[in-house]
C-alpha cells in the first residue's frame, strides 16, 4: 500500500520550536504517523500541552523546554533524544525568525542574529544528530526555511537573507551526508500562527493576503505538517536537497509592510 510509505512507526524525531504553530503540528502529525518525539521551545507549559497530543496518538513525548537561538542547547537536543527514547531518525528544524524592519534600521547585529538564529542553530542540531542518525541506519532532516528567502519585498532584510541562506546550506549539507541522510526544506508561506496574529483578527489586512495568494488563503500549520511528514518518511525517500514550496502559489509578498521610498 502506498499509504505505508508516509509510516514512521518506532521512529525517534526532534521537533524544534514545536510549542505552537509549524513546530506543534509537525510533532503531533509524526506522532500520529507512528514516531516517538523530543519537543523543545522556550514555554514549558505549551510543550506539555503537545505532549498531551502526542500521547493520545499513544507515542511517547519527551519535553525540552530551553532557549534555542543558542546553538549549544540546540545541538543538545541530539543526545536528548538518544539517552531519553533510545535513538534519533528524523529532525525538524524549525526555530528560527526575524522582525522585519526597513534598511536603513537594520543593522550589522540584526543580521549576525538572524543567520544565528536561522542557520547556526539548524547546523548545530543537525551535525550533533548526525551520529545518532547513522547509528539508526538512516536518517532525515527536514529545514524550515520560508517564501522570503526566495521572493523579494521591502523589510525582509534580514530575515529574508537567512532563510536564503538555510535554502542552500539545504543543499549543501544533502551533498555532504547522502547517501545516509537526507536533508530538505520547506519554503513556508503565510501560514495561521501566532506572528501572523495582527493579520488573521484584521478583516482588510487578512482580506489582502488572501487576494494577493494564488490559492485564495492563508495556510493553516497542518499544511505544513503534511510536507514535513513526507520529507520525514520513506515516501520521499528519493529526494534529498530539495526546497518544497508550501506557499499558496505566491511570487510577490502578499502582505505590503508600507515602507516608504527613502
Amino acid at each position: 500500500m502506498i499509504l505505508d510509505r508516509f509510516r514512521i512507526d518506532g521512529k525517534v524525531a526532534v521537533v524544534t520550536g514545536a510549542g505552537r504553530g509549524i513546530g506543534a503540528a509537525a510533532a503531533v502529525a509524526l506522532a500520529q504517523a507512528g514516531a516517538d518525539v523530543v519537543i523543545s521551545s522556550r514555554t514549558e507549559d505549551q510543550l506539555r500541552k503537545v505532549a498531551s497530543e502526542i500521547e493520545a496518538a499513544g507515542r511517547r513525548a519527551l519535553v525540552v523546554p530551553a532557549d534555542l537561538s543558542e546553538p549549544d542547547a540546540a545541538a543538545e537536543l541530539a543526545d536528548r533524544a538518544a539517552e531519553g527514547l533510545g535513538r534519533l531518525d528524523i529532525v525538524v528544524n524549525n526555530m528560527g525568525g526575524a522582525m522585519p524592519a526597513p534598511f536603513m534600521n537594520t543593522k550589522p547585529r540584526h543580521l549576525e542574529n538572524a543567520f544565528q538564529f536561522n542557520v547556526s542553530t539548524t547546523h548545530a542540531l543537525t551535525r550533533a544528530a548526525v551520529p545518532h542518525l547513522l547509528e539508526s541506519g538512516a536518517g532525515s532532516v527536514v529545514n524550515i526555511s520560508s517564501v522570503i528567502g526566495r521572493i523579494a519585498g521591502r523589510g525582509y532584510l534580514a530575515y529574508g537573507s537567512a532563510k536564503a541562506a538555510l535554502a542552500h546550506y539545504t543543499r549543501l549539507a544533502a551533498f555532504d551526508l547522502a547517501p545516509r541522510v537526507r536533508v530538505n526544506a520547506i519554503a513556508v508561506g503565510s501560514v495561521a500562527t501566532s506572528a501572523l496574529d495582527v493579520v488573521m483578527t484584521s478583516d482588510e489586512l487578512r482580506t489582502e493576503m488572501e487576494r494577493k495568494t494564488p490559492l485564495g488563503r492563508v495556510g493553516d500549520p497542518e499544511d505544513i505538517a503534511a510536507a514535513v511528514l513526507y520529507l520525514a518518511s520513506p515516501a520521499s525517500a528519493y529526494v534529498t536537497g530539495a526546497l518544497l514550496r508550501v506557499d499558496g502559489g505566491i511570487e510577490a509578498p502578499n502582505l505590503d509592510l508600507g515602507l516608504e521610498d527613502l
